[in-house]
């Protein structure tokens, strides 16, 4: 049976408004505001390195990160997690290179956004990006990986484009 346009477009409005209108704790307005429930806790499993050359011996920065390489983990990324550890993070790692742009819907935490490309030497860095923004940040290169850390991060350890990353499982 065939429902007629008139019926089937109201009805669809109306579930989208409810489903948004309960999706969140603040009306409907993308924001969370806390909850315990909705808050993710990470575990850390695997390292980073930030390094001035690709040969450096030392780092100038290491962090944990969490991994996320299947399509729902890269998609679900940092949303809804409320802490992490000042040394903590998330590397997302992506099938293929590509330009990459990512966004801070439902993410609660200021973030640095490190692109990466398939030679480990980061293109691009957006600092301090926005919580809970649907800004796009673009790699603006191609990249292959993306590591995620604490807004200011790369600027207390002087981390910047044309340097690279270790990765460490």
């Amino acid at each position: 049976m065939r429902l007629p346009a008139y019926f089937v477009a109201p009805a669809f409005a109306l579930l989208f408004l409810l489903f948004n209108a309960c999706s969140d704790d603040n009306g409907g307005t993308g924001e969370q505001t806390g909850s315990a429930a909705a808050a993710r806790v990470l575990e850390y499993p695997a390292t980073v390195h930030f390094k001035t050359s690709h040969d450096a011996q030392e780092p100038s920065a290491t962090v944990r990160v969490a991994v996320a390489e299947s399509n729902m983990a890269r998609q679900q990324g940092l949303m809804n997690v409320y802490e992490m550890p000042e040394d903590g993070g998330m590397i997302f790692i992506f099938d293929q290179q590509q330009p990459l742009s990512f966004w801070m819907a439902n993410t609660p935490l200021s973030l640095d956004m490190v692109f990466v490309n398939d030679e480990f030497e980061i293109v691009r860095i957006h600092q301090n990006t926005t919580p809970f923004s649907q800004q796009q940040y673009p790699s603006g290169r191609p990249a292959l990986y993306v590591v995620e850390v604490h807004g200011g991060f790369t600027a207390r350890h002087d981390i910047q484009e044309g340097h690279f990353i270790e990765f460490i499982r």
